[in-house]
């Protein structure tokens, strides 16, 4: 028996050991296709589960992503990882609506269908939520553009909605050559900003519960309430088409670049100035519209709008917005935001851009250096003049519970995972 135990307790080792490289996470030998910094390596979750929007991640790790479309209008796909080895071998669909925003808070998830948010109730160790979901906040106008609904929490029992402004500038005449502007914008009394509601009573509606928290974003597809400094911080789409509407005031070069897409600290009050204003990132100021009478210089009400605390390059279109609290990646990390670019459709006949996942570092409440490049190499050509020619874009973006950084692409609804290893 003694000669017998040396042999067992070394079987004993080789085995647990056996067992803990298989559950170490390693990265796919290509990234799944990305380009990534240095010691940054990256899996491949799920290959195709539909067009993905927005993603969020449980404690247990449980993955959920939000769906555009569904035949069944069952728009939450749920991924469950029971091997360790990173990737989904469960895949389960579920839900009664479609839509972007999809969050997990106090033990529901949270819904953000095109005309309404709703949440579906979790229980402990099950992946797939109950059906008997719940009306959060309805009365949303239904729209054929910017129509999502992403939400942010801000743990103190509210939550903030994102409602686009169905609208390029609030022209007299939609997406039309020359036509003026709207003055007053009537779009803003119910669209065009951020409305606040509280997180967990049922049934309000927009214009009579919900409370105007910011104006003058044309769309905050890409919105985040940073815990570190207690505010709501949103990335906004900036109007299309100048060269083509106004031709005699910007040539195609200028439609390219401009506007900037405006990453702003959206403190409560606060007028961001469209579809007056718009930044331009090249003069460093916010400057008139041209449907309300500017001519590219001049400011006059635009003066006293908010300006951004980031401008990026024009048409991106920014997605989706994370403040990473993880200690996974490096410490330049910390508190730094990330912002998925989904990728441009109006530089033509200028190359497209964006499609990559950008950082921002921060120190408290406003950028500490300038942006970088973080995950590119989603769109799988360098060559792009349409969305078409994109094989991925990135739409997503979620913490995982080991620090890790999501990301899922709204073309077949890839997902990734993002590591970082000493």
């Amino acid at each position: 028996m003694k000669k017998l135990f040396p042999a067992l307790f070394i079987l004993f080792l080789m085995f647990s050991c056996g067992q803990e490289q298989k559950s170490v996470q390693v990265g796919d030998p290509d990234n799944g296709g990305l380009t990534l910094p240095e010691g940054f390596s990256a899996l491949v979750v799920a290959d195709e589960i539909g067009r993905g929007r927005h993603i969020t991640v449980n404690n247990n790790g449980d993955i959920y992503v939000s769906l555009a479309q569904h035949s069944e209008n069952k728009g939450i796909v749920c991924l469950r990882d029971s091997s360790g080895d990173g990737k989904a071998d469960i895949i389960q669909y579920t839900g009664q609506h479609t839509g972007t925003g999809i969050k997990l808070h106090k033990g529901y998830l949270y819904f953000g269908a095109d005309t309404a948010v709703v949440r579906y109730p979790l229980t402990n160790g099950e992946l797939v939520p109950g059906d008997n979901w719940q009306m959060i906040a309805r009365g949303f106008p239904n729209e054929r553009q910017h129509e999502a609904k992403p939400m942010a929490f801000d743990g103190k029992g509210n939550m903030y909605v994102n409602v686009g402004a169905p609208s390029n500038a609030c022209m007299e005449q939609m997406r039309t050559k020359g036509s003026p502007g709207m003055d007053p914008c009537p779009l803003l009394e119910y669209s065009g900003g951020t409305w606040k509601f509280k997180d967990d009573v049922l049934n309000q509606d927009q214009m009579v519960d919900g409370v105007r928290y910011v104006t003058g974003i044309r769309n905050g597809m890409a919105n985040f309430w940073n815990t570190a400094v207690d505010e709501l911080y949103v990335v906004q789409h900036g109007r299309d088409q100048l060269d083509q509407f106004f031709p005699e005031l910007y040539d195609s070069k200028d439609n390219a670049e401009l506007p900037a897409e405006e990453f702003f600290l959206a403190t409560e009050g606060s007028d961001f100035g469209w579809p007056y204003c718009y930044y331009d990132h090249l003069k460093e100021k916010k400057v008139l519209g041209p449907e309300y009478g500017g001519d590219g210089e001049t400011q006059e009400r635009c003066e006293t709008k908010s300006d951004p605390i980031m401008a990026f390059p024009g048409h991106l279109a920014p997605n989706d917005l994370l403040f990473y609290t993880g200690n996974m990646f490096p410490e330049k990390y910390k508190n730094g935001a990330f912002i998925a670019f989904h990728g441009s459709w109006n530089r033509a006949p200028e190359p497209q851009k964006g499609y990559f996942v950008a950082f921002v570092p921060f120190d408290g409440a406003l950028p500490s250096g300038d942006w970088e490049i973080f995950a590119d190499g989603f769109a799988g050509t360098t060559e792009i003049t349409s969305t078409r020619d994109a094989e991925y874009r990135p739409c997503g973006l979620s913490q995982g519970p080991d620090g890790a950084l999501y990301v899922v692409d709204s073309n077949k609804g890839k997902v990734w995972k993002i590591m970082y290893s000493k």
